[in-house]
């Protein structure tokens, strides 16, 4: 039987290339997405084609309505969870601290904490429910300990937040089979920079990466999957950077 996946933000970016490669190693697919659905059915039908078993479940991770219909799909669809990859995320346009105000701080930490969170407690009842472990890989960020100076200091203190839930959420689950690790890209070209308003900025900032170039959304997939698999068994509560050295 093959295991069943469930990836948050699967339409773009690194989910929806943790998404292609997972479905050429085996697992089968549950692909949120918020707003788009072209998207994520495009990610969908590469999975497909690879040999996998698809659904859709969207949702704003940021709701907790949403998360209870996303995972009543997951239920649905394949009636167990052997693994989550929590990748929704958000980011806003550069400002500085003295810039921020509370409705953008409540969305960022609605999403990419209490959202992650959330998701992960989910998961981690239909693990423990069918008693075979699983494994969790929650997307971090270079920025939790870089900090962001000048840009995105509220995203990188959201993300942040992520690495010691994951060492926390690790250390509890542990002796049940269930791994739980972070993985912290540093500078991949994904749209995530346009979002914030830098569509050049990946690009702008690569010479300071001591490799001197970005990275890519499937070298990130690449050691998602790592996490995910067996090769990683006694790995949990740890973070991975994929950051080119930076």
């Amino acid at each position: 039987m093959r295991p069943t996946l469930l990836i948050t933000g699967a339409s773009a970016g690194i989910g929806a290339a943790t998404a292609r490669l997972a479905a050429t190693r085996g697992y089968d697919l549950a692909l949120n997405y918020r707003q788009d659905r072209a998207g994520a059915e495009a990610v969908a039908e590469a999975a497909r084609d690879a040999g996998a078993q698809v659904i859709l479940c969207p949702g704003d991770v940021a709701d907790p309505e949403d998360i209870r219909r996303i995972y009543a799909r997951v239920d649905e669809g394949f009636g167990r969870l052997d693994g989550l990859v929590n990748n929704a995320g958000i980011v806003d346009h550069a400002a500085r601290v003295t810039d921020l105000t509370h409705a953008r701080l409540r969305r960022m930490f609605d999403v990419n904490v209490i959202g992650a969170i959330l998701v992960a407690k989910e998961a981690v009842l239909r693990m423990q429910a069918h008693g075979q472990g699983g494994a969790i890989v929650n997307l971090s960020s270079a920025a939790a300990r870089l900090g962001s100076a000048n840009q995105y200091v509220d995203y990188a203190a959201s993300k942040a937040a992520i690495d010691i839930f994951t060492k926390g959420l690790a250390d509890e689950v542990a002796a049940e089979g269930i791994r739980v690790n972070a993985l912290r890209p540093g500078l991949i070209e994904t749209a995530i920079h346009a979002k914030g308003g830098e569509p050049d900025r990946a690009q702008r900032l690569a010479p300071g990466v001591p490799m001197r170039r970005t990275g890519t959304a499937t070298e990130a997939a690449e050691a998602v999957l790592f996490l995910l698999s067996d090769a990683a068994s006694y790995v949990t509560g740890t973070t991975l950077d994929v950051s080119g050295g930076r």
